[in-house]
């Protein structure tokens, strides 16, 4: 007799994604879109034309598993020059299919069903449905808005989710969606952690480049961690071009060589003609870096005083392509309701945030924009939110 629901019973609370839903919403009423976070122009011009040449030049067959010898090399050389990590290229960097992929094959290949996994709340959702297909336990602290507005979470909270089952950590600074950049204090407290319940850490660092306030400092450089960290990042936030999906791990020959062993059965390889332009875009100036980052600081300081002016309780974005803001001041009391009725309302899309928590109530009144769209894109979206305040 066949089940009227063939799916495993563990993935059955994973249906779309909200992301999917929201970009429907934008497309049927014609609302802007700051939902989904991919930006709305194209990349810097000597990728895109580095891309062009390899596609032309014949680069269209398999690459080597663990991606090509100048990738490679770029992605090294890409760390100690802004982080002043050291690694070698030929056994320490895998290139993936994406973020998204890197993270899903290291919970795969670190995690026995069982282990625990702690991480932050709110968290991208890839996180929950990768630690449940390795049947992993997630054992998630809360951020939440302090005193002075920032997210924060509880020493006492984070202490307690250690336990003898603890495999590893996931933490992923700058933070999505909340637009926290974790401190060097708060980065210290979760090595010490790491070190002290011998866990290794699988660290989302995409948005490394895109931080307004504050510094990003990569958790695999604090003492100890470099030997029990894989470090995460892609071309696709840096470079705007997300429909690329170019990403690579780096880490202790160990643990690069466990995701690549999994990695190899998931997608196996990727992006052959992309992957040479990415190398080429890791080498770029740093003025590229800076600014990318200022023109990004600018679009984020509209959106947020255009909220504001709306009405919505805006809270700080450090980092990201994304801010927070609470619905409550407008009589919001949830994020799913008020994000489906603001097309109708004011004619743009945004994400309610509580669906990245498995503490619901935490986020209900929260909801995230993303600001990595055109400045015209955003003037319009602002022009739009003020018919809330109407």
């Amino acid at each position: 007799m066949t089940r009227t629901d063939p799916l495993v019973e563990r993935m059955r609370p994973f249906g779309t994604t909200i992301f999917t839903e929201m970009s429907a919403l934008a497309v049927r009423t014609g609302a802007v879109n700051l939902g989904q976070g991919f930006p709305d122009t194209d990349g810097p011009p000597e990728m895109l034309a580095a891309a062009a040449e390899a596609l032309a030049g014949g680069a269209n067959q398999y690459p080597p598993l663990p991606g090509i010898p100048a990738l490679r090399h770029a992605i090294t050389a890409h760390e100690q020059r802004f982080w002043g990590l050291t690694r070698d290229p030929d056994t320490e960097v895998v290139v993936t299919a994406g973020a998204t992929e890197a993270i899903a094959a290291a919970i795969l290949a670190l995690c026995e069903p069982g282990d625990e996994v702690v991480c932050f709340e709110p968290y991208y959702d890839s996180y929950a449905a990768s630690i449940t297909l390795a049947g992993a336990v997630r054992r998630p602290v809360t951020l939440r808005p302090g005193p002075a507005g920032r997210y924060e979470f509880d020493e006492a909270e984070l202490r307690e989710a250690f336990g003898r089952r603890t495999r590893l950590v996931l933490l992923n600074t700058p933070h999505n969606p909340t637009g926290k950049v974790f401190t060097a204090a708060e980065l210290e407290l979760i090595a010490g952690l790491c070190r002290e319940h011998d866990v290794v850490a699988v660290t989302d660092e995409v948005y490394e480049h895109l931080v307004f306030d504050g510094r990003h400092v990569p958790l695999a450089g604090l003492p100890g961690m470099r030997e029990r960290t894989l470090r995460i990042s892609s071309a696709g936030k840096t470079f705007s071009c997300t429909g690329w999906k170019i990403g690579w791990a780096t880490g202790p020959a160990s643990l690069v060589s466990a995701l690549l062993r999994v990695k190899q059965f998931l997608t196996f390889v990727n992006g052959a003609p992309l992957q040479p332009a990415v190398a080429v875009a890791l080498g770029l100036p740093d003025s590229y870096f800076t600014g990318f980052a200022a023109g990004l600081r600018e679009r984020r300081d509209g959106l947020v005083a255009g909220l504001a002016e709306a009405g919505l309780a805006v809270l700080p974005a450090e980092g990201t392509y994304f801010v927070t803001a609470d619905i409550r001041p407008l009589g919001g009391v949830d994020g799913i309701e008020f994000c489906r009725e603001l097309p109708a309302r004011c004619g743009v899309v945004a994400v309610p945030t509580q669906v990245f928590y498995d503490n619901r109530d935490a986020g209900r009144h929260l909801i995230r924009f993303a600001f990595c769209k055109r400045a015209e894109v955003i003037d319009e979206a602002v022009s739009r939110l003020k018919r809330l305040a109407a």
